[in-house]
């Protein structure tokens, strides 16, 4: 069994891989404070109601596979690796560890990792040319070349950033429930929110890849835009450019950059 690990800023999100397949999944919240034996009791106690794994931690763990946007949280699950994993192989991804995906940027260590994950996934996946839109803290949209470049990218606020943006800026408006609303036409202020939430995001997504699809490729349809991140089925419905929706695809990558890191012998 591979555990891959996708920390990010909001979620934390674990997967437990069966060779090619994700038998498992959880999601818990990032929290910076949080120590390595804090982490390592969390893992025991998701991991040992698992029926394909031992009650003691590590029990059936044959490999770790590790990202995350969170420095201070890399450096404690660095540690869990060391005392509660030693003797399993794990790969953190950081500079110098390969990836496969050339990085096109004025400054190639000023990608988050994921970005580069989640490029490396929808290539081995859908093949490039190709947009990955990650619906997390942030919207990101990653473009990826037909020759499995990663070309550059977007980062706009996320959905529940600006939701917490408009309950503590506007004086009579609160935070509300992410979900669809009745009809486009708020017929109140909840209401009202949720529209220009859920319409203006994916008018957001449709507006922003479109004109990164005019740039990536000759032909803008032979771009394939891939949806992914916790936020992302809230859109998927009235979105007009989603053409995938992978909601592992982060930790998908994370198991290919594990099988290209360490030597199956």
């Amino acid at each position: 069994m591979l555990l891959t690990i996708d920390v990010g800023n909001t979620h934390t999100v674990l997967g437990l891989f069966d060779g090619d397949e994700i038998v498992e999944h959880w999601r818990i919240s990032t929290d910076a404070r949080r120590t390595a034996d804090e982490l390592a009791v969390i893992l025991q106690g998701l991991m040992g109601m698992h029926p394909l794994l031992g009650e003691e931690l590590g029990d059936g763990i044959e490999g770790i596979s590790i990202c995350s946007t969170v420095p201070s949280v890399l450096h404690e699950l660095r540690e869990v690796t060391r005392r509660y994993y030693g003797d399993v192989p794990s790969v953190l991804v950081e500079p110098g560890v390969k990836t496969g995906v050339p990085i096109l940027m004025d400054n190639p260590k000023e990608v988050g990792a994921d970005r580069i994950i989640n490029a490396l996934a929808a290539v081995e996946l859908y093949e490039g040319p190709c947009v990955v839109v990650d619906f997390g803290t942030a919207t990101t949209f990653d473009a990826v070349s037909a020759r499995g470049e990663y070309v550059g990218g977007v980062i706009a606020p996320g959905i529940e950033i600006s939701v917490e943006a408009l309950g503590v800026r506007g004086a009579q408006l609160r935070k509300i429930e992410l979900a669809r609303p009745r009809s486009v036409i708020g017929k109140n202020t909840v209401e009202a929110m949720q529209s220009g939430i859920l319409y203006g995001f994916a008018g957001q997504v449709d507006g922003v890849v479109r004109r990164m699809a005019r740039e990536l490729a000759d032909d803008p349809e032979d771009v394939t835009v891939i949806a992914t991140g916790g936020l992302a089925p809230m859109v998927l419905g009235e979105s007009s450019v989603i053409d995938e929706h992978e909601p592992w695809l982060t930790l998908i990558g994370l198991r290919l950059v594990y099988e290209r890191n360490v030597s199956r012998g």
